[in-house]
Order: C-alpha cells, then structure tokens, then sequence
C-alpha cells in the first residue's frame, strides 16, 4: 500500500528525513508519532506528493508516480486550509467540483458525508464560526469527497477538546471498518494506543515500529508505581538502584532495570526518610514510557 526505501529530504545543509524505511499495509491506522521536528510532516508531505523527495522512491497504491494515483489519495494538513468565508456545504461542493464532479453527485456525496460527520445540521454555517473540533470534521469531509483509498491526517486532533476528538477517532474507525487506509500523525499517546500500528519517528529517523502491544512489550526496563504523600521523592529513593523517576501528582512512576528487586529498598528508603507509603506495585508500561525512552535515544534513563 505505502512503501518508503531510503527516502530523504534536504533543506539546504538540514535533512529533515533521512534514509527512511516504511511498509503500511493496506486496510490498517498507521500512526506517525515524535518530537516536534521529527520529521513527521515532511514524510506525509513527501508521500502525498506535496513535497519532492531528495532521494530514494516512494511507491503509493502500487505507483511510483503519486500524480497517477492521487484521485484516490485524501489528505487533511495540519493547519486548517479551507475557506473561511463560504459555508460548510459551499466548501464541500467546492471540493467536489475541483475533483471534476458533477452538481448532483456533490450534492448527493456532500449531504452523505456531512451527515457521517455529523455537520448536516450546520452545512449553513461559515467555516470561520465553526469550532476547532468541527473544523477538523469538515476538513476531514472536504477530503473524503471523493471517497479516496487512503487518508493522510497530520496531526488533525491538536487543539481539539476530548470529546471532539473521541468523535473523530470513532469516524476514523468506521471508515477503516470500511475499508480505507488511514495514516495519521499525533502528538496524543492514547491516540497512538488506538492505531493497528505505530512507527516512532526521531530525527528524521523510523527508530521502532510495530504494533502498540509489540512496542510495549519490548519495553526494556521494569515499571513500579509509588503513590505516597511526601516530596522530594528522587533524593529520598537516591541509593536505590531506580534509573528515573516521573512524577504524576501523588503517584511516582520508577524506572527500573528488569532484574532487579527494588520493592524492599525503596519501602526500607521511605521508611528511614519517615514518609508514609500509601502503594507500591508493579504497572505494565504505556505507550507514553515508550515514546520517552525512544525519544531519549533508546539510551538508560539517568537520573543522577
């Protein structure tokens, strides 16, 4: 379906992606994450054919030449580009019209699609009054007009509140339920959670793909939970052999070496310091823990 060898990118002396790998198969939710300035936006830029590559071949629905296939391409950009003087349904007749459609067919895809994005009530409306959250809707409908193969979102969900983003996460289910493709890009780990695959991008390098479950479970340290009500928890847990600790209001995350048993030192280490232990327990560890010690380097977290 999607298949990147050795693709590159320069800007002058900068490469933004270098020598990257990729295969997304047909009919999964590929899910792009990293840093900013990973490089995320360029490879989808590179792929959908905005942008030219520097080296290296891109092949896109069987095709090595994206102009031959774009018809059957949909791409929603990261910043919202859609005319904000004209109505929700004047852009979405737009769109249809630039793909060569005729009057009825828009207005009869135009009514299916804003229904399935739950816009029909406000096809009257200007672009500009419309929320973040609708605003992506509609930009997603704009780019479903012509009912692509496969769909590239950048980011699409940055700025939109839970709940708008829960309901755009469930029209991105329906639509591979029915068979598209969708590739996406996000800064949200319980959005990547949510893909059939994930690629972590760093420096303009794929550093790990596979599934969420493979991911986390090639994790390689130890995850212990502390919830305790004392402060200042790293110089107290010091001699203990913890390589980094994070904290989540009450609840301290301790990264650890997977051989080792550090449940007794730390509660003989809170003990001596006085501090009250309210739980301690091992916890499998999030996409988020992943994400961190990826972007990191892949190296042993420090935290001396």
């Amino acid at each position: 379906m999607i298949t990147l060898l050795n693709v590159t990118r320069r800007f002058d002396t900068r490469t933004a992606v270098d020598n990257l790998n990729l295969n997304v198969k047909a009919g999964s939710i590929f899910g792009l994450v990293g840093p900013d300035g990973a490089g995320k936006t360029t490879t989808i830029r590179m792929i959908t054919g905005i942008m030219d590559i520097s080296s290296g071949r891109i092949e896109l629905l069987g095709s090595d030449n994206v102009e031959s296939v774009k018809d059957k391409i949909g791409y929603v950009p990261q910043k919202f580009s859609l005319y904000g003087d004209l109505t929700v349904m004047e852009n979405i007749q737009l769109m249809g019209a630039l793909y060569g459609a005729d009057a009825t067919w828009i207005a009869k895809s135009g009514t299916e699609i804003l229904a399935f994005t739950n816009l029909l009530a406000f096809k009257d409306r200007l672009a500009d009054n419309l929320s973040g959250g609708m605003k992506q809707k509609l930009a997603l409908a704009a780019g479903l007009m012509h009912r692509p193969q496969v769909i590239f979102l950048d980011e699409p969900t940055t700025g939109v509140d839970p709940v708008s983003r829960r309901e755009f996460w469930q029209m991105l289910y329906r639509l591979n339920k029915e068979g598209m493709t969708i590739f996406v890009s996000t800064p949200y780990m319980d959005e990547a959670e949510l893909c059939t695959e994930v690629g972590f991008m760093s420096d303009g390098r794929i550093v790990a793909c596979g599934t969420p479950e493979r991911l986390k479970a090639d994790y390689p340290f130890r995850l212990l939970e502390l919830q305790v009500k004392g402060k200042q928890i790293k110089q107290i847990l010091a001699g203990c052999p913890i390589l980094d600790v994070n904290a989540f209001g009450e609840r301290y995350h301790l990264v650890t070496r997977k051989q080792d048993n550090v449940i007794d030192q730390v509660e003989a280490a809170l003990n001596l310091a006085g501090v009250q232990m309210e739980a301690l327990h091992e916890i499998p560890p999030t996409l988020e823990d992943v994400f961190v010690f990826l972007a990191e380097g892949g190296d042993e977290p420090c935290t001396q």
